[in-house]
């Protein structure tokens, strides 16, 4: 569960994935029915001025003693260089000793990889310098083209917006759907992209007249209880089974049939949270055709039974307008 969130800063930070973080974890959205977050801005020394290559400066009101007792740590952005304050990096390793959760957006990556923190783990960064992230820290596992990676306490993602879809994959972790939908909602973004949608496409892919994947997604999400296959979605788009096929795994990262899953459990978290509907009858509206297949697709996705995820997650009709962000 995440109370506190720290933000670290050094000179040369990135503006907008500064504001990234803030927009997640920083702004009070009491009018949304949601309690903000202890939200503090750290630097080296408080009330200091940090600068960024826009010209802007930023005046951190906290320390680093502030990141202390932080539930998250996010890193954002900042100019790649040879040495990182030993400060700061040692504070990043009391927080992972601790147990705190380490969000990173973009290069912020390379601080977690100066203190040592990506050694044998999963991570990524921004396409641009994800070989640079290799060769430094070559004990990591760097994925150049995902948008970002969940590693349990280590999250990283990729360049600008993939901040975005990470911070709400980790609020949907921690929070449940229901807040992580409310805070996308709020910022007018999707509530969710995969973390495995590829950062980029290598090569042009020839253009549908009329959007037809955008128009048969919206289609798809709107009729997730119904039966589809691939050979009736590649009719409905005018393509052929295998170029249909290969051109959504292309656009998207991942396979059809593997898309509808993910959204029909997204659907399914958000039933689990919000209403008492029988197990079977959740997997009935979310498309599965049976409660013991619902049950192995949500443990794949989520890593717990969906009876779990609703003690977690589901809201107290009792206290619905009162339950909080934090709490």
């Amino acid at each position: 569960m995440i109370h506190s969130v720290a933000v670290p800063l050094i000179d040369d930070f990135a503006m907008f994935e500064f504001g990234v973080v803030c927009e997640v974890f920083g702004l009070d959205r009491s009018y949304a029915g949601l309690r903000p977050f202890d939200f503090r801005v750290c630097g080296l020394e408080p009330g200091v001025p940090l600068t960024n290559p826009t010209g802007a400066s930023i005046i951190p009101p906290f320390g680093l003693e502030a990141m202390e007792d932080a539930d998250l740590i996010a890193v954002p952005a900042a100019r790649i260089r040879d040495d990182y304050p030993e400060e700061l990096l040692d504070a990043l390793r009391r927080a992972d000793a601790r147990g705190a959760i380490l969000l990173s957006v973009c290069s912020g990556a390379f601080l977690l990889g100066e203190a040592g923190l990506l050694d044998g783990r999963d991570c990524t960064t921004h396409w641009r310098y994800a070989d640079a992230l290799a060769r430094r820290y070559p004990k990591a596992r760097v994925d150049p083209d995902v948008l970002f990676v969940d590693a349990g306490n280590l999250i990283t993602s990729a360049g600008t917006s993939s901040g975005i879809d990470a911070s709400l994959h980790l609020v949907r972790r921690e929070l449940g759907s229901a807040v992580a939908n409310t805070i996308a909602r709020n910022m007018v973004v999707p509530p969710q992209r995969d973390g495995g949608q590829r950062q980029y496409i290598d090569r042009p892919v020839p253009e549908v007249a009329g959007d037809t994947f955008s128009e048969l997604l919206d289609y798809l999400s709107d009729r997730l209880d119904e039966s589809h296959t691939v050979d009736a979605l590649a009719k409905r788009a005018h393509m052929s089974t295998r170029s249909f096929a290969r051109r959504f795994v292309a656009e998207t990262g991942v396979a059809p049939m593997q898309w509808l899953t993910r959204q029909r459990v997204l659907h399914a978290r958000l039933l689990l949270e919000t209403t008492e509907l029988p197990i079977d009858e959740v997997a009935r509206q979310c498309g599965f055709s049976s409660a013991t297949l619902f049950r192995h697709h949500f443990a794949q996705e989520v890593g717990v039974a969906p009876t779990q995820y609703r003690r977690s997650f589901a809201s107290d009709p009792a206290d619905e307008g009162a339950r909080s962000l934090v709490g």
